[in-house]
C-alpha cells in the first residue's frame, strides 16, 4: 500500500472545511447528515471543526440502476430521523465516483422538504461519474486508482487506517 493522503495533510484540510462551513452557515443552523458507513470517520472530524450550532443525523444508503434512469434509484436502508424540513441539509460523504449514490440522496433530502441541500465530499474521483453531482465543499480530487483508510473500504477491511492510501492489486 502506497501512501496517497497523509493524515496531516487530511487534518488540516478538513479544519479548513469546519472553517468555510461555519462562515457559509453563519446564523442558520444545518443539518449534517453522514452518509454510512464510509463518511464516519470524516463526519465526526468534520463536525467537532464546525464553530457554529448544528444538528446531526445519518443516512445509510445505496443507489442502483443505470445512469440513464436520471441517475438509478436509491435503497434507504436508514433514514434520517430528525426533521429536515425548512433546514440547510449539509450531505457528508466519503466518496463520490459514479454520483448515483450522493444524486439520489441529494434528491431524497429536498423531497424530505430541506431548504437547500449542499454536498461535501472527502475525495472525488470524477473520472468515474456517471450522474452529474454538485460538491460544495471538497477535501481532494483524485485519480485513478483503488483508495482505502479514512473511512474507505475494500470488503469492510482498511476503514481504520488514519492516511489515504492506494491499494495495490494482491494487497
Amino acid at each position: 500500500m502506497e501512501v496517497l493522503i497523509a493524515q496531516q495533510v487530511i487534518e488540516d484540510r478538513v479544519r479548513e472545511l469546519g472553517g468555510v462551513i461555519s462562515d457559509d452557515f453563519r446564523g442558520r443552523e444545518p443539518v449534517v447528515v453522514g452518509i454510512l458507513n464510509g463518511a464516519v470517520f470524516f463526519f465526526a472530524d468534520l463536525v467537532r471543526n464546525i464553530t457554529i450550532p448544528v444538528r446531526m443525523d445519518f443516512i445509510r444508503a445505496r443507489s442502483y440502476g443505470s445512469a440513464m434512469e436520471s441517475c438509478g434509484k436509491v435503497d434507504i436502508t436508514k433514514d434520517i430521523e430528525i426533521p429536515v424540513e425548512g433546514s440547510p441539509v449539509i450531505l457528508v460523504e466519503d466518496i463520490v465516483d459514479s454520483g448515483l449514490t450522493v444524486a439520489a440522496v441529494v434528491e431524497h433530502v429536498m423531497e424530505l422538504g430541506a431548504s437547500n441541500c449542499s454536498v461535501c465530499a472527502l475525495i472525488d474521483k470524477k473520472e468515474r461519474r456517471q450522474c452529474d453531482v454538485q460538491i460544495d465543499y471538497l477535501g481532494f480530487a483524485v485519480g485513478s486508482g483503488f483508495i482505502v483508510g479514512y473511512g474507505l473500504d475494500y470488503n469492510e477491511k482498511y476503514r481504520y487506517l488514519r492516511d489515504i492510501c492506494v491499494l495495490k492489486p494482491g494487497e
